[in-house]
């Protein structure tokens, strides 16, 4: 689980490697990398970004992606609480791990390994980390929503995809997976509404107006939902999404 705090600890340590005396009255320590700041010091910076986490796990990993489409599935089966949130962030946070794993692999390889061999200072082993994270957020942020963030903050135009800055690409990230997400939930409602119709449109020809036409397609929107296994199709789906 150490590879969950990289990034984390990579952006702590790089507000520590400043090559300077002191910083905002903290006075710097020395090390074999060079000026640093001291361990309690760093311990208070790592905590704060710890606080972060849930932002950036929401952010900029396909936990967005994955924790929205479960919750219109939810509606469209009209179940309210079950599964519960718990389940629905438990599950969609183990499938952002798996689909991120090839880049954390490639994070630990290229910065982790070499920051605690010494190799390289905390600066340079974010500058490596990112490059993983970057390519990977590229692929998945339209190209109207990174303009649209690149206007906004009215940086110059890139000359390459590779040079688009963070600031805009992960706000471009996060909308872009925003739009898919209502896409498949839009998708995962039709069957269900359809469901819904034609029970709603029966109970009404017979004159069961007491009981409510949700309350009735309930139990035949979960029997359809567990005959077609859709637990496997719509989970299995979210993952190839993005391969």
């Amino acid at each position: 689980m150490k590879r969950l705090w990289i990034l984390l600890t990579l952006a702590a340590g790089t507000l520590g490697a400043a090559p300077q005396d002191s910083l905002l009255g903290v006075t710097l320590v020395q090390n074999k990398t060079g000026p640093s700041l001291s361990v309690p010091m760093q311990i208070l910076l790592l905590l704060t970004v710890l606080t972060l986490l849930p932002a950036i796990l929401m952010s900029v990993t396909p936990f967005l992606r994955v924790v929205v489409v479960l919750h219109f599935l939810r509606q469209a089966l009209g179940t309210q609480t079950a599964p519960s949130n718990q389940v629905l962030v438990g599950l969609a946070l183990f499938l952002a791990l798996l689909v991120m794993q090839p880049v954390t692999d490639q994070v630990y390889h290229e910065a982790w390994q070499p920051l605690e061999a010494g190799q390289m200072t905390a600066s340079d082993a974010w500058d490596h980390a990112s490059v993983p994270i970057h390519a990977f957020m590229l692929r998945f942020a339209r190209e109207k929503d990174i303009q649209l963030f690149m206007e906004l903050s009215h940086a110059p135009a890139p000359a390459k995809p590779a040079d688009v800055p963070m600031s805009a690409l992960v706000p471009a990230y996060v909308l872009s997976e925003l739009k898919v997400a209502f896409q498949i939930g839009a998708v995962l409602f039709l069957p269900f509404l359809i469901i819904d119709l034609v029970v709603a449109s029966v109970t009404v020809s017979v004159g069961m107006v007491q009981l409510p036409p949700v309350m009735v397609s309930a139990p035949f929107k979960i029997l359809l939902f567990v005959l077609v296994d859709g637990w496997n199709l719509v989970v299995g789906s979210l993952v190839r999404s993005f391969y």
